[in-house]
């Protein structure tokens, strides 16, 4: 963009930056309180992308006083779009976590050590991809480079996508396994793993859905309904965003070893698998 030429493609609103402000900065003092009273260290993604939304809906507001200001409108680009990323963080550990308190590890397609691997090593790459992306296009010059920018954002964007469809499938047929067995109502008395999963499930689709709206809002470009008007971001953006936050607030649960004392549980720790599954 040209010097003194205004970032916004509109005048951002300060009570909507506020609101967004004070939603984060409750849910994110919710989290703050159950991580500490519970320890549950996987949750802190959580909050680094609480402080991210926070910051962002921050910036924005002060925007509406300072349109020409690029510091302040790169801060909210970046952080808003990346902030998400960041719950999927906790969101791919949690799966893992599930699995291996169940006491029914080799029922995952994946091994869970690597399934958490797998799932925020992807994570970091869409990361670093969609902030790449984000600081070109808040930058961008020329066409060429913003539509390069646009590019790299959408890529980031639709591989995220992709691998949430893929965890969500892993995440199925683990359940739809767990649920044939003979003993699940037992296992359900030790720890009510499926309510966590579809929690799980509940906050992995609204993601997914933002991360669509993301895709729809880049795709149509700068002249483009989505990014010429303000509300969109709110709706699609942060309203689903606080809904994440609001749904893994319950997730602060401590260590998860309600398995540990089973001996099958100890048998797959070291990597064997159930001799049998056909007496279920």
């Amino acid at each position: 963009m040209a010097e003194g030429e205004q970032y916004y493609s509109y005048i951002p609103s300060v009570a909507g930056g506020v609101i967004g402000v004070i939603v984060f900065i409750i849910l994110l003092v919710v989290h703050v309180f159950r991580l500490y009273k519970t320890r549950t260290w996987f949750c802190i993604p959580f909050i680094l992308g609480a402080i991210f939304e926070v910051i962002g809906y921050a910036a924005r507001a002060y925007g509406n006083s300072h349109p020409y200001a690029q510091s302040p409108f790169l801060i909210q680009a970046i952080l808003i779009l990346l902030a998400p990323i960041l719950f999927a963080a906790s969101i791919y550990m949690f799966l893992s976590r599930i699995i291996f308190a169940t006491g029914y590890a080799s029922y995952s397609m994946m091994r869970p050590k690597w399934l958490t691997i797998t799932f925020v090593g992807s994570d970091i790459f869409c990361f670093f991809v969609q902030m790449v992306g984000a600081a070109m296009l808040s930058t961008a010059t020329t066409k060429k480079k913003l539509d390069l920018a646009n590019t790299i954002v959408l890529v980031g964007l639709a591989t995220q996508i992709v691998i949430f469809g893929w965890f969500m499938i892993v995440g199925l047929v683990f359940h739809l396994r767990i649920r044939k067995r003979h003993d699940r109502k037992m296992v359900l008395r030790e720890w009510n793993w499926e309510r966590y999963l579809i929690m799980l499930y509940m906050a992995s689709i609204i993601i997914t859905l933002r991360n669509l709206f993301r895709v729809i809002e880049y795709a149509l470009g700068d002249d483009g309904y989505l990014l010429s008007t303000e509300w969109p971001i709110y709706v699609f953006d942060a309203i689903p965003m606080a809904i994440v936050l609001g749904v893994c607030s319950m997730w602060y649960v401590g260590k998860l070893d309600f398995a540990s004392n089973r001996q099958e549980d100890v048998e797959m720790m070291v990597g064997r698998r159930e001799e049998s599954t056909s007496q279920s």
